[in-house]
């Protein structure tokens, strides 16, 4: 692995982005607190440029492209959020950018990379796609950014941690959802150098827990099939850079089931009146069953990961009742 970055490098990616991307707020909602036994805050990352946290990580990766490889364009796979993203800020920096999707990816976030200006490539799995993405790569001779697993893009996640600090200094617990892991790898690059005591919890779905099973095994592992209502969160393996992060600095990574994100998604949208997607809930989730361990002094961060969720969705995953 890398050299880890240097609290220097990482506020120095933070002011790169800062009049590049929005700085989220950090919402209390006191009845969901009530409910976990804690005062929960709710860092608004579904109110991200692009709908979710990933243009953080894309603007510090395409920032540190060379000439050449802007000039020959870039290619990623990503079921949703970080197409969505890559193809952002690739038009905005006058970079060619190519998404391979899995096939069966949302069609609204698949329709929104191409509007906001890339090339989509429909093929397979997600582990198909993957492959399908580095095939790309060496036919076409383009620059393959990687979604997760990226040292550049640590440090731009890395930003939410910072904010998070900055705008709550006594928060006691994080809780992430994870997919590739480099949303939870940032902040704790992040929490590691300005609040070390900060306990950070990653939430994973557990039809798709490749960060859990790494753990399990140490070391990063492929699963060879993932399931989950949060798309976002079923990558079907853990990185090198997210492995080595996460397992020297978080407190502990839970599952999730689907019927459990699925309980969460109303008390997001009834009490804090947020719109997320599935991914986005899996922190709440894991705080509403109880898998977080929580002092009632604790204050709490749940980060909600993205909001890109399809309109005619909204029912089905509402369906437990909005409670007002």
């Amino acid at each position: 692995m890398p050299d880890l970055p240097t609290l220097a490098d990482l506020q120095r990616t933070r002011d790169y982005l800062r009049e590049r991307v929005h700085l989220t707020p950090l919402l209390r909602t006191s009845s969901i607190g009530a409910e976990i036994g804690a005062e929960l805050w709710l860092k608004c990352e579904n109110l991200q440029k692009t709908g979710s946290f990933k243009p953080r990580g894309v603007l510090s990766q395409l920032a540190t492209l060379g000439e050449d490889e802007r000039s020959r364009g870039v290619v990623t796979i990503s079921a949703g959020n970080y197409a969505q993203a890559l193809a952002w800020g690739a038009t905005r920096a006058g970079v060619a950018a190519t998404v391979v999707m899995p096939a069966k990816a949302s069609p609204t976030k698949a329709a929104a990379t191409r509007a906001y200006g890339a090339e989509v490539i429909l093929h397979g799995t997600s582990a198909e796609a993957f492959q399908k993405a580095h095939d790309v790569a060496i036919e076409r001779n383009l620059a393959f950014l990687h979604p997760f697993d990226d040292p550049a893009l640590v440090e731009g996640t890395a930003s939410v941690g910072l904010e998070i600090v900055e705008q709550l200094p006594e928060t006691s617990v994080v809780v992430v959802p994870v997919g590739g892991g480099g949303l939870i790898s940032g902040i704790l690059a992040a929490l590691s150098e300005i609040a070390p005591g900060v306990k950070v919890y990653g939430v994973e779905p557990t039809g798709a827990a490749a960060m859990r099973a790494s753990l399990d095994a140490g070391r990063p592992v492929h699963l060879d099939t993932v399931s989950s209502i949060a798309d976002g969160l079923a990558p079907p393996m853990a990185g090198d850079v997210t492995y080595d992060y996460v397992s020297r600095y978080a407190a502990d990574v839970v599952l999730v089931t689907d019927d459990e994100i699925r309980a969460a998604m109303p008390w997001i949208y009834g009490r804090a009146k947020l719109v997320v997607e599935p991914s986005g809930a899996a922190g709440v989730a894991a705080l509403l069953a109880g898998k977080i361990p929580l002092r009632p002094a604790d204050r709490v961060v749940a980060v909600l990961s993205g909001g890109n969720v399809e309109l005619d969705r909204l029912p089905d995953l509402l369906a437990k009742g909005v409670r007002e």
